[in-house]
């Protein structure tokens, strides 16, 4: 086995180990009531999001056509169940195949675990699996493929990789546009949908059930936050260190950046709010990490901490019921850390940003490619989320809301709730 395959593969389960974390991460931030069901939405993700992956969904983003709709979305039946890669399995490359696989597997599967954040406290359990079903398929797998789709002499043809709308390509380290902004679009998409929890939408009531749960959860993603950004191949050991210091970095801003923020506005700084501003600042640098210097990563993570403490306010003043700030943390920080890149990336790195080259082609790029997937998971989640509504319900009944998702829906995360 080659080093490079080896530490792709730990990169791998190292990603794979984040939405487990996730789980941790929500299920400690919502009621007693709800643990089991919100970790039940991460776990679901990885049996749905796996078994599609290897049916089709890794064709769909790496698979060779190059053309008309197969660009934008790939051809399923290309490889259906990776027969082909596993009947090539002597030929030398297809262990580095995997490898590649295995790693884009797991970037999928926290896509849409990301997104139950948003309907905590109320959605239910195989609506929800349907959902993860569509999503992946006709959001996540295409998207994946326009920024790293691969042809089979291994060149980059994703659209937004190399030409967004006549600006030249756009620069996403390892899914600031297409992992966090998409299923943040998609996450204020199934918020509308559900709407407004019957208990609990309000500053008041926001209060997390399980600190120390959050705390666990929030240090098992930036642990496999390290796999997250510097599993990408295509790295230099210079630039690999960089990414593994900026990765380091720009989260331990973010919680000052979100902490500062809160003492002025509620008096005293609170460790669901450093938890916040750490997740808020990796983050921000899953897309700038590989393009930025140390030190503006260290003001990435200052600002957007400090920017997404705000954020997460305007679901209260614009009506939204985002649970668990979805949409203030992984739309708003993957937007900063995407248009961080085309302002503040390094000349040698990028070709040139606003800042350091006066190239203001890299953040048109930058901009629109980030509004053009927030566009496109926005609407095509709606339409999921609300198909499912209308048909089969979505959303569970009030009177379950009330006595507790799990005890209806699953079964009690505490003895003393049975």
């Amino acid at each position: 086995m080659s080093v490079e395959l080896a530490w792709q593969l730990l990169c791998a389960a190292l990603v794979i180990f984040m939405t487990p974390g996730l789980a941790f991460f929500y299920g400690g931030l919502v009621k007693a009531k709800s643990v089991v069901s919100m970790m039940m939405l991460s776990f679901g993700s990885i049996a749905v999001v796996t078994v599609l992956y290897v049916l089709y969904g890794g064709t769909g983003i790496a698979g060779n056509g190059t053309s008309g709709g197969t660009k934008l979305f790939g051809n399923p039946f290309e490889d259906f169940g990776m027969t082909d890669l596993v009947t090539s399995a002597g030929s030398g490359d297809a262990g580095n195949l995997f490898g590649g696989h295995a790693f884009l597997v797991a970037f999928c599967i926290i896509t849409v675990a990301l997104v139950s954040g948003a309907v905590a406290d109320r959605a239910r359990f195989w609506p929800w699996m349907i959902f993860a079903v569509f999503f992946a398929t006709f959001v996540v797998f295409p998207t994946f493929r326009w920024i790293w789709g691969v042809d089979a002499e291994g060149n980059f043809y994703g659209w937004l990789a190399n030409n967004v709308y006549g600006l030249g390509g756009s620069l996403d380290w390892a899914g600031g546009t297409v992992i966090h902004q998409s299923a943040g679009a998609a996450a204020l998409a199934l918020a509308l949908v559900l709407g407004r929890r019957k208990v609990g939408f309000s500053k008041e009531e926001t209060v997390a059930h399980n600190v120390p749960l959050v705390l666990i959860g929030t240090a098992i993603l930036w642990f496999g936050w390290f796999g997250f950004n510097t599993g990408v191949f295509g790295a230099d050991e210079g630039q690999t260190s960089l990414i593994f210091i900026n990765t380091l970095l720009t989260p331990a801003a973010g919680l000052l950046g979100w902490l500062v923020v809160e003492q002025f506005k509620d008096g005293k700084p609170t460790a669901v709010g450093a938890a916040s501003g750490i997740v808020t600042g990796l983050v921000a640098i899953t897309p700038a990490c590989a393009f930025v210097s140390p030190v503006w990563a260290l003001v990435l993570g200052l600002v957007a901490g400090a920017v997404c403490a705000l954020a997460v306010e305007l679901k209260f003043k614009l009506g939204f019921d985002d649970t668990l700030d979805v949409v203030g943390i992984h739309l708003v920080a993957g937007f900063i850390g995407c248009i961080w890149v085309g302002i503040f990336g390094m000349e040698t790195l990028t070709g040139g940003s606003l800042v350091f080259g006066g190239n203001l082609k890299l953040l048109g790029a930058q901009v629109l490619s980030s509004l053009t997937v927030i566009v496109f998971s926005f609407v095509v989640a709606f339409i999921i989320g609300f198909a499912i509504e209308k048909t089969i319900g979505f959303r569970a009944k009030e009177e379950d809301e009330v006595a507790g998702i799990d005890t209806v829906h699953h079964e009690p995360g505490y003895s003393e709730l049975a």
